[in-house]
């Protein structure tokens, strides 16, 4: 069981969230997106390399020179400084999508609100060690759910109940790892959810 808890705090690590989400609205919602059949594999090569692969060589980095003791980051102080590292990569993102490469409005939106999230997580960790894999995955569910009701035909509905299923999982998955207490992973939640949600609701 362990191994499958360490699986799945694998694949739902917080930094694949991004490149996750916008596949799936690619997919199920692309008029949302307001971005080019064509320019979505490119796009999504640049997330994915922005949001992910930038931000595991400067963790990666900060082990080498010690700056952090393991790749888990167990302690909240040994996160702050990777924490602030990532949510500057996440800000210069969404700077270039508004000003460097403006694809579309509602493209841009979506990367401000996924940097809410990430900055959102750098505060709370400066005050209280929060799960970040919880904080990143309710996020997305708030940032699907009203979605849903924008779409007139239900393709959103299955893929969010699936996320929701997932999210538990997470939650589920960090406990059992004793990463977290059930409080760390309910505030994870509790604010992930909030900033997705009450996001769309006020940038879209």
């Amino acid at each position: 069981m362990r191994v499958v808890a360490k699986i799945i705090s694998f694949l739902f690590h917080p930094l694949l969230l991004t490149t996750y989400l916008v596949t799936l609205i690619g997919y199920y919602f692309p008029t949302m997106l307001m971005v080019a059949p064509q320019n979505m594999r490119p796009i999504l090569a640049f997330i994915f390399c922005f949001t992910f692969i930038l931000p595991a060589v400067n963790i990666l980095i900060f082990k080498i020179f010690g700056t952090i003791s393991n790749y888990t980051m167990d302690s909240r102080k040994e996160r702050l400084v990777p924490f602030v590292a990532i949510s500057v990569i996440y800000i210069v993102m969404t700077f270039l999508f508004y000003y460097r490469l403006p694809f579309s409005s509602n493209f841009s939106n979506l990367m401000l609100l996924v940097t809410m999230l990430v900055v959102a997580g750098t505060v709370i960790t400066f005050f209280y060690k929060v799960s970040i894999h919880s904080l990143a995955m309710w996020g997305g569910v708030g940032i699907l759910v009203p979605l849903n009701k924008a779409m007139e035909q239900s393709y959103l509905l299955w893929p969010t109940a699936g996320i929701i299923v997932a999210a538990g999982l997470v939650m589920s998955a960090r406990l059992y790892l004793d990463a977290h207490t059930p409080r760390q992973v309910m505030i994870g939640g509790l604010v992930g959810f909030g900033i997705g949600f009450l996001g769309m609701i006020f940038l879209f």
